[in-house]
């Protein structure tokens, strides 16, 4: 209905550190960061965060208070040619002017090794301060060596109160806003925009301008935006993941079994599931603690985990979530144990370190009569289901791995090498 040829987000973006809205964290008034942009000694860093978060917005302010060069690159679409031509433009400037260029780069964690090592000399030289935007964790995505140069600002998703004074500064702005249309945004409304972005402010000034622009004058001559409209035009929000968030949200889900906490793994398990995770990889992690955390104190979870799997695989979503919530609920309320990873760890620790290949005469396929005369092989079941005679090898004869904790059905265990436990 009514249209600009910029999104409302890119208009509504702040030119100046006071506009600025949210990372208070980072950038309150006489913060390092705020002092620095101010006084333009800012060094090279990687703002890092989630979408619409201001990382591009903080990239344009610094551009707009610095009185260097501005060089703007994206990482998905530029290579090393480009790069070293920035670079040989920014030596001259510094070497002639004594002016410094600043690099920002768009998505900097796509950038492989060969582009990420162009620039690193240009840093330590101080020709180009590097400013670096990404989504993903730059501890895991990108170079080491350029993290090393860099200070690392993480950004945090906005809050539902700045959110709602953006959308508020939007409507009411006549120069870049909506200021000079009939637009009535209800309260509900903006409540509703401000959940749904899920922290994401490009996302909220999006579905404004959706609503508005679809939006028909009312027999009061205005646009009136409701809780009704704001849901339709803006979705049930935010419930995407990058990477990081992904890993920090399964790590949440396996530590919330093995502490136990049912309602933490139901939470974190279903989050995953509604932002698009396979509920298989869900299923997977619990067979995986059914034997870390729970084990032998009750085998049972493990029967469940392996059908909650088989659930996910022959039913599909979403009648697979009441098998695989049943699973859930029964490992975290199951009695915990940890015997079964600490025998294999102790084990694999043996393997490593003695590396005693030497199979007792008496277990072997062929017994070799050059052997020292050790007594053959004895039938368990001759002797009643059990009969004492060595398994490992000479140098790890009394070695014993598994050890039975006192927790659930594990307690009741009577081992038959219990003579060597103590």
């Amino acid at each position: 209905m009514f249209n600009n040829k910029k999104p409302l987000s890119e208009r509504m973006r702040p030119t100046t550190l006071d506009e600025f809205v949210g990372q208070k964290h980072i950038v309150s008034k006489n913060s390092l960061l705020d002092r620095a942009i101010r006084a333009q000694v800012l060094g090279s860093c990687i703002f890092y965060g989630p979408p619409g978060t201001g990382k591009t917005t903080l990239a344009h302010i610094i551009a707009n208070t610095s009185s260097g060069e501005i060089e703007k690159l994206n990482a998905v679409s530029s290579g090393v040619n480009e790069a070293r031509e920035i670079i040989d433009k920014a030596k001259k400037n510094f070497e002639l002017f004594n002016k410094k260029t600043y690099l920002f780069l768009d998505e900097c964690h796509r950038w492989s090794k060969a582009q990420s090592d162009c620039i690193l000399q240009a840093i330590e030289e101080g020709h180009i301060i590097f400013i670096g935007s990404t989504t993903e964790n730059p501890y895991t995505s990108m170079t080491r060596a350029i993290v090393s140069r860099c200070r690392v600002f993480e950004f945090k998703p906005i809050t539902k109160e700045d959110i709602i004074c953006v959308l508020k500064r939007a409507v009411s702005d006549k120069e870049r806003g909506l200021g000079n249309l009939p637009v009535v945004v209800e309260e509900d409304a903006y409540e509703y925009f401000a959940f749904a972005s899920g922290g994401d402010v490009r996302q909220a000034l999006n579905g404004l301008e959706l609503a508005v622009n679809t939006t028909n004058l009312d027999k009061n001559k205005q646009i009136v935006i409701n809780k009704e409209v704001a849901t339709q035009s803006i979705g049930e929000g935010g419930y995407s993941l990058d990477s990081t968030m992904f890993y920090d949200m399964l790590s949440a889900f396996c530590k919330s079994i093995r502490g136990s906490d049912t309602d933490a793994a139901l939470y974190w398990s279903n989050r995953l599931i509604k932002a698009g995770c396979d509920p298989r990889i869900i299923a997977r992690r619990l067979i995986a603690h059914s034997s870390e955390d729970i084990g032998m104190a009750d085998s049972n979870a493990l029967l469940l985990s392996s059908c909650a799997l088989y659930s996910c695989e022959k039913l599909g979503l979403p009648e697979c979530l009441l098998t695989l919530s049943h699973a859930i609920i029964y490992a975290c309320e199951a009695e915990k144990s940890n015997s079964v990873y600490l025998a294999m760890e102790r084990a694999k620790n043996d393997i490593e370190n003695s590396k005693d290949d030497n199979v007792p005469n008496n277990l072997k396929n062929h017994p070799s009569i050059n052997d020292d005369k050790t007594a053959g092989y004895k039938y368990p079941h001759d002797f009643g289901g059990y009969v004492k005679q060595d398994y490992l090898p000479k140098t790890l004869k009394d070695k014993v791995y598994y050890i039975p904790s006192q927790n659930g059905k594990e307690k009741f265990l009577k081992r038959k090498k219990f003579d060597k436990i103590k």
